[in-house]
């Protein structure tokens, strides 16, 4: 009886999880038809048509897209935004958690606290003064400027996750690599980023998103040719209400990157969520 309850309890999971993802995936595939309906067709019924007309589907719409140069250069721009600054986060933060965890240095505790600290300052309070140092140093409105804000907003909560992943590490595994002659860059580069790599990937992926996704910082350090595709749409949802056909598939690459890049690199961040979870 306890083999049977078991399998019926993984089956009725499984299909709870299968119903899950359904939900979850509804609105992707919703959006991916639209984007492949015309206008007309759009104005006359919901996206489900066309599973009764399948007629209706094309890739004239991203045809259309290909050639709006206002949407393809902030589809760029949001990768020079969102590339660079995933990486400079999780460069910085893996070297100062590292120094943090273990190394030790004067001041090493009291500056800690101060990234700690940073955690709980919200977003819109440095906006103003940000954007008038930016304006001083000539960065404001430009892709360098929007990275550099992007960075210095991540840092902390970074560097935060990766000192206490890097300082659950055993202590006799970094001791033992130093007796060896191991330098502290070759424990760093050898030891530590492998053994981190899953809150790594994981840090990445929030990275990423977080940064793909924006709206508000660009809105204000952004000008019209450094502007990534959220402000873009939103700018031509404002504009051109009616404009579906450019609408949709812009929509819909801006929401598949990030479902592509996290499941492109899921099982590194659930083994840094259990990870977590275990220690």
């Amino acid at each position: 009886m306890s083999a049977v309850r078991r399998v019926l309890g993984n089956a009725v999971v499984q299909a709870f999880l299968v119903v899950v993802g359904l939900v979850w995936m509804t609105p992707l595939a919703g959006l991916f038809l639209s984007s492949l309906r015309s206008a007309e067709d759009t104005a006359k019924g919901g996206w489900w048509t066309v599973f009764t007309g399948p007629g209706q589907l094309s890739f004239d719409n991203y045809s259309a897209l290909l050639e709006n140069s206002g949407i393809t250069q902030a589809f760029w721009n949001t990768v020079l935004i969102s590339v660079p600054t995933t990486v400079l986060v999780v460069v910085v933060a893996a070297l100062a958690g590292y120094a943090f965890a273990w190394l030790d240095f004067p001041g090493r505790e009291p500056v800690f606290l101060v990234v700690v600290a940073l955690l709980v300052v919200p977003v819109q309070i440095g906006l103003l003064p940000v954007a008038k140092l930016f304006g001083q140093l000539g960065l404001f409105g430009t892709i360098p400027g929007v990275v550099l804000f992007h960075v210095a907003y991540g840092l902390p909560f970074a560097v935060f996750l990766l000192r206490n992943y890097f300082a659950e590490m055993p202590k006799e595994m970094l001791e033992a690599a130093r007796m060896d002659g191991g330098s502290e860059w070759r424990i760093f580069t050898r030891l530590v980023l492998p053994v981190g790599r899953p809150a790594i990937a994981s840090l990445a992926i929030f990275q990423f998103l977080w940064v793909w996704n924006d709206m508000l910082v660009a809105l204000l350090f952004a000008d019209s040719s450094s502007q990534p595709l959220t402000v873009q749409l939103q700018s031509q949802i404002r504009q051109f209400g009616s404009n579906i056909d450019v609408l949709a598939p812009g929509a819909f690459l801006s929401l598949v990157v990030p479902v592509v890049v996290f499941f492109a690199f899921q099982r590194h961040f659930v083994q840094g969520v259990m990870a977590g979870s275990v220690k």
